[in-house]
């Protein structure tokens, strides 16, 4: 039985996803729908992508999601003050129906479509939304502090279901509804396309729904804000069905439009490249690697066909540091043996257990001694600025991911960066209005 696809004969429910009144910006109040738009929270690079969005347009989504201030009370309190006022002046306003959302991202020969709803909560034991990761409490604070203050769902997670590979069920909803004119197209600085459509036809509904009810899915992006939503359902108990029981999500059929993945690398902010390789000390191969980065990566690539294996960046010269061949004895004493093989020898569990854990003593859960970028160069960039190191990784493939989270497997946090991720600011969900 595939347990990615179908959950009927598991005795589980399926997925539960919802029409809601989108709230999208008005074209007319906006530069552009482009200039309004943002990658996830999460993703962007601090504090220069920020402050770039933040004057492509007044009304740019980032800050609602990423609101500057001076304490996070502040912050939450200015992100609900600016969304209340973009709904009052018409910036922002609510689709007249209830939808389910088409969504497409298109560049060059990648080609994504989904269908975007409100999706009904459950935990990971449920086995209908499967975790791959695990989530760090200061980020779902900080994300629970801005959804509750808001009182919206700001982006939509993404999501991902194996369905049969045939226009049936939700696919053919969703192909028959791009033969149609778009609620809205766009095209953002990365070159990307994205292209919006509303299903508000109760057959078309209920096709979608009945069909999506026999899939369990996998959170491909998102994990801290689908943690979130969990938090705040239990801080809003209801005897009948309550917004809050709902979370936003992209659901992609990854047979269909399989995702792309990629690694999330690591910024080591207060270790700089010379006091990381020397900490290394013979307990994995270390090589120089010329420069440029493309280059670089061609040879991590080429190392992690073969095992474990890392790149290094910092200092001030284009010069690159490949560790690989880590020591067994090594490996042995720092990788807690109640795991699978498939977690044991994942490059995230050897860089926690063992070189961050163990060869450089930092902890990953101190925002002040690591960072997690998913740009390559980005996270080059500022270690070579700020004097910290780099430490580049590998992509996992996503049936390593799909496999561990069947088995109730958690990778170490940030092993993934599943994409392409969808866009912010296309389509809110606010949960008053639900």
């Amino acid at each position: 039985m595939n347990t990615a696809g179908r959950t009927a004969q598991t005795g589980n429910h399926g997925l539960d996803l919802m029409p809601f009144r989108g709230v999208r910006y008005v074209p007319e109040r906006v530069g552009s729908l482009a200039a309004v738009t943002s990658p996830p929270y999460d993703v962007v690079v601090r504090p220069d992508g920020l402050l770039h969005l933040e004057s492509a347009d007044p009304f740019n989504i980032v800050r609602l999601i990423l609101p500057q201030a001076t304490d996070p009370g502040a912050r939450n309190a200015q992100a609900a003050a600016t969304l209340r006022h973009w709904l009052t002046e018409g910036v922002l306003a609510p689709d007249p129906k209830p939808a389910l959302y088409i969504y497409e991202q298109r560049s060059g020969d990648m080609l994504q479509r989904g269908v975007i709803g409100a999706l009904r909560l459950s935990e990971a034991a449920e086995g209908v939304v499967l975790p791959h990761e695990g989530v760090m409490p200061h980020v779902v604070e900080d994300r629970a502090g801005v959804m509750r203050a808001t009182e919206a769902n700001l982006e939509p997670l993404l999501l991902t279901y194996r369905g049969n590979g045939d226009a049936t069920g939700a696919t053919a909803a969703i192909e028959r509804t791009v033969q149609s004119p778009p609620l809205l197209s766009t095209t953002t600085e990365d070159g990307y396309g994205h292209r919006l459509w509303a299903i508000t036809d109760p057959a078309e509904l209920e096709q979608i729904h009945a069909d999506l009810a026999t899939h369990q899915a996998l959170i491909a992006d998102g994990h801290h804000r689908w943690a979130t939503y969990l938090r705040l359902r239990t801080e809003h108990p209801a005897s009948a069905s309550s917004p809050w029981d709902y979370g936003l999500v992209l659901l992609v059929d990854t047979v269909r439009y399989p995702l792309r993945v990629r690694a999330i690398h690591r910024l080591l902010n207060r270790l700089s490249l010379a006091e990381a390789l020397a900490g290394v000390d013979g307990s994995f191969r270390v090589r120089e690697v010329a420069g440029p980065l493309p280059h670089a990566m061609e040879a991590l690539g080429t190392a992690a066909a073969e095992g474990n294996a890392f790149l290094l960046a910092g200092g001030t010269t284009d010069r690159y540091y490949l560790l690989d061949r880590p020591d067994p004895a090594l490996l042995a004493r720092t990788i807690r043996t109640d795991r699978p093989e498939p977690w044991r020898t994942l490059d995230a569990t050897v860089l926690h257990a063992t070189l961050l854990g163990h060869v450089w003593g930092i902890p990953e859960d101190s925002p002040a001694d690591i960072a997690y970028i998913h740009d390559t160069q980005a996270t080059v960039d500022k270690a070579r600025r700020d004097g910290g190191t780099a430490v580049l990784m590998h992509p996992v493939r996503e049936d390593v991911v799909r496999e561990l989270a069947q088995q109730g497997v958690t990778m170490p946090r940030k092993s993934t960066s599943f994409g392409p991720k969808p866009a912010s600011g296309l389509v809110l969900r606010t949960l008053t209005d639900d």
